[in-house]
């Protein structure tokens, strides 16, 4: 039966494959920017699932979720919407890695996500396998699914998670399955492979989950929610709700000894998982093995929601036999009598290699496909929603004939992701770090808006109520400012009595709030207490107190931005023969032929790609601009 012959089961500007926080995230933004839009699941009732852990953010990735909302997005709104605890990270460590995590109610988050997608103008919600993307040429023409329907689109977005032949694996067991025992899309992959899509094999696991009543929770180092809320989403003030805790235990020697004793049994060493693995988030059998001189790990004992009595083993991920699952878990304080619900297994899939990809998440080679989330090679909900923001954004743009959205290195942790997978590749899961992110004390969570926001309003994804918020919120930022520079304090017995119990020295002569606020043992709250103080919300005190505190340090970083800018704007030529540029070495020659850099400085970030050759690119991008003057001058219009 040709495409023709096929019932045509719709007509779309964008279809996104998919349904998980990639998808989630492109389908929402697609249809926001007025496109019709339809997303497509294996089973509705897997929309915006949590197979593994019931929590959104954690270091780096709360930066994401907060970005992602900047931008106009959904994560962060639903997150709030139904988490269960909420804890700052990384309290101690300043404000260039503070990351919010949420314990999310896993049921209620994928229930709000789910109605929201229902409810959105311009998008259709669907259920059926993708077995195949359509072509004319290289450029996209629709979908067929499972049963023989086609559908047909302007562009279409990859957001298949760990589905594509997904295969679990529990001891010496395997079976095709896609995670949580949903089904796997078995057919998909082909498809790709013959658009001539190159195909890789990951893998990634979840621990077991547990029978909170078969715990003795006495024995564990309990964990509170913050007594203050931060919401994800920069539409909240303040969030008031009760709590749910989490716990934390570790490892011990006995745990290590089954493990040890059982290496033999784990299909990671014996041989049976063939994908690649996450480095940053190991099996607790690696862990074991690659930390050998560590006498115990972290294990934390986390809920999934407030309608179940089941319990995450976040530390434990395994894909051991049954048998000596419940042998380990029962070493461990407080779960001697544990129950396993469900056993922890390990997941291959396939992914794509996404140097493949544009920046703006497009396949070079076939116009109109794009490709968002863990079929990129990363791990993560977050890194996975904000990839699927940026494809459903540029989705849209394309054919409203606009440029695409590239958010560069300097201007969000999305933009080190997606440059990241695109420019450098990844041998494995990719997971979001702050390490990463070489401007990070720029492109906190705090000022996620204020970078961002503008960008999703010129794009069309901001909402009024939104925009408004945010100016009046930027507006309060700079009056404050200002009043801190031009308000002077004067030295008196109350004053000096303060600043010494304090810790901090008394004054001699007036001072301005301003540099008073720089001294590290100030605080706003202090200045308060002083009769100084502004009443403000705890949004903008802190974004004043930052900026004051690490002016000099933010200056040289944006100093720092400044050169890299320079580099990111000589834009290098699409049609650019490499082989024919002297004076670059093969290695080179061979990887940005292959990779076809957007910019120069993307040019400099390909592994094999020295300084010396990106001196040859310099060089030859001023001779091509002379030419070009010259040209001109001789052609006159």
């Amino acid at each position: 039966m040709t495409d023709m012959e096929a019932f045509i089961g719709g007509e779309y500007d964008v279809i996104v494959v998919g349904a998980g926080h990639a998808g989630c995230e492109a389908a929402l933004a697609s249809a926001r920017l007025g496109m019709k839009t339809a997303v497509f699941s294996l089973n509705l009732d897997s929309i915006a699932n949590m197979p593994c852990n019931p929590n959104i953010g954690g270091t780096a990735k709360g930066q994401l979720v907060r970005e992602i909302d900047a931008l106009g997005g959904q994560m962060g709104l639903s997150a709030d919407a139904t988490f269960i605890q909420s804890r700052i990270l990384n309290r101690a460590k300043g404000p260039a890695i503070y990351s919010l995590r949420a314990q999310i109610d896993r049921r209620a988050y994928q229930q709000h996500m789910k109605h929201v997608l229902e409810t959105q103008e311009n998008l259709d919600v669907k259920q059926a396998e993708v077995t195949e993307i359509l072509t004319e040429g290289k450029k996209v023409r629709g979908i067929r699914v499972l049963t023989g329907t086609v559908y047909l689109a302007k562009a279409v977005i990859l957001t298949t998670g760990t589905y594509l032949k997904g295969r679990i694996i529990i001891g010496n067991t395997s079976y095709n399955s896609g995670p949580d025992g949903l089904f796997p899309a078995n057919r998909l992959s082909d498809s790709l492979k013959a658009l001539g899509i190159e195909l890789m094999r990951f893998k990634t696991g979840t621990p077991a989950r547990v029978n909170r009543r078969s715990i003795d929770f006495s024995k564990m180092e309990e964990q509170p929610g913050d007594p203050v809320i931060t919401p994800f989403s920069f539409m909240h003030d303040e969030i008031k709700r009760d709590q749910v805790s989490c716990y934390l235990v570790h490892t011990n020697q006995e745990t290590h000894r089954i493990i040890r004793e059982n290496l033999h049994r784990s299909p990671l060493y014996g041989g049976e998982i063939k994908g690649v693995g996450p480095r940053y988030c190991p099996s607790i059998e690696d862990k074991i093995v690659r930390f050998a001189d560590r006498e115990s790990h972290q294990v934390f004992i986390e809920p999934m929601g407030l309608n179940t009595e089941e319990m995450y083993v976040q530390g434990m991920s395994t894909s051991m036999p049954e048998d000596v699952q419940i042998k380990m878990l029962r070493t461990l304080p407080g779960l001697e009598n544990v129950s396993i619900m469900r056993p922890a297994y390990a997941i291959e899939y396939d992914c794509i290699n996404p140097t493949q990809l544009k920046l703006s998440l497009e396949f070079k080679e076939i116009d109109g496909l794009f490709s968002a989330g863990q079929i990129n090679g990363s791990s993560g909900y977050e890194e996975a929603a904000a990839q699927g923001i940026i494809a459903g954004i540029n989705a849209a743009l394309k054919l409203k004939g606009k440029e695409p959205l590239i958010l560069d290195r300097s201007q969000a942790y999305i933009g080190v992701l997606i440059d990241d997978l695109v420019t450098k590749g990844t041998a494995e899961p990719y997971r979001m770090m702050t390490s990463r992110a070489e401007y990070r004390l720029w492109l906190r969570q705090d000022n996620a808006d204020m970078r961002l926001t503008p960008i999703g309003r010129e794009i069309g994804l901001v909402s009024d109520d939104r925009y408004e918020r945010f100016l009046r919120k930027k507006e309060a930022i700079e009056a404050e400012m200002k009043r801190l520079k031009e308000t002077v304090i004067n030295p008196g017995e109350a004053v000096n009595r303060f600043l010494a119990e304090h810790g901090s020295a008394g004054l001699k002569t007036g001072i301005r709030l301003y540099d008073l606020l720089k001294r590290p043992e100030i605080e706003y709250e202090h200045l308060k207490a002083l009769g100084y103080g502004a009443e403000l919300s705890r949004e903008v005190m802190e974004q004043v107190t930052i900026s004051i505190k690490y002016e000099g340090y933010l200056n040289k970083q944006m100093q720092q931005i400044e050169l890299f800018k320079r580099m990111e704007e000589r834009r290098l030529p699409e049609n650019i023969d490499y082989d024919s540029i002297k004076g670059l070495s093969t290695e080179a020659r061979q990887k940005l032929g292959k990779l076809r850099p957007e910019s120069l400085g993307q040019a400099s970030r390909i592994s094999g790609v020295s300084p010396s050759d990106i001196s040859v690119l310099l060089v030859y991008l001023e001779s091509l601009k002379r030419e070009k003057e010259k040209n001109k001058g001789e052609h006159p219009q």
